[in-house]
């Protein structure tokens, strides 16, 4: 028996089994990505331009204190424990506040939930990463 004529005789046995023949490759659904995984990706951007920022204006770091001292008089001095971790955070030198704002560790992830980085960017830059990450 020639190979084309086992072939013949594999794919009817097949068909008179029910199985369909495939002919063509069968394009692989693209899968989504999750709410979750594209709004920490626009964290991540956000921070990193939030780090250059500050990088160029030291000043601007005093927004972050600002904003946890605001929060915790909002809470009679008690903060959360991301909060609470945040403040240690930024007794820190700024060359190690500035890696983890850039960090794409779980904890990263995390603590950029709870930023005390909000006000440094302005509204068009925030829509413009925004915009640029879409699902």
């Amino acid at each position: 028996m020639t190979a084309a004529e086992r072939m013949r005789r594999y794919r009817a046995h097949r068909k008179a089994a029910g199985m369909k023949i495939v002919t063509s490759w069968v394009p692989a659904i693209t899968p989504v990505p999750s709410s979750h995984r594209i709004h920490d990706t626009r964290s991540l951007a956000m921070h990193t331009v939030i780090a250059q920022r500050i990088e160029r204006d030291p000043v601007l770091l005093q927004v972050a204190h600002d904003n946890l001292q605001r929060w915790a008089g909002q809470r009679q001095g008690r903060l959360p424990p991301a909060l609470a971790e945040w403040r240690a955070i930024l007794a820190r030198p700024w060359p190690e506040i500035a890696a983890l704002l850039s960090e794409q560790s779980e904890s990263a992830i995390r603590l950029r939930q709870s930023s005390p980085f909000a006000g440094i960017l302005k509204p068009a830059e925030r829509r413009r990463i925004h915009d640029a990450i879409r699902t």
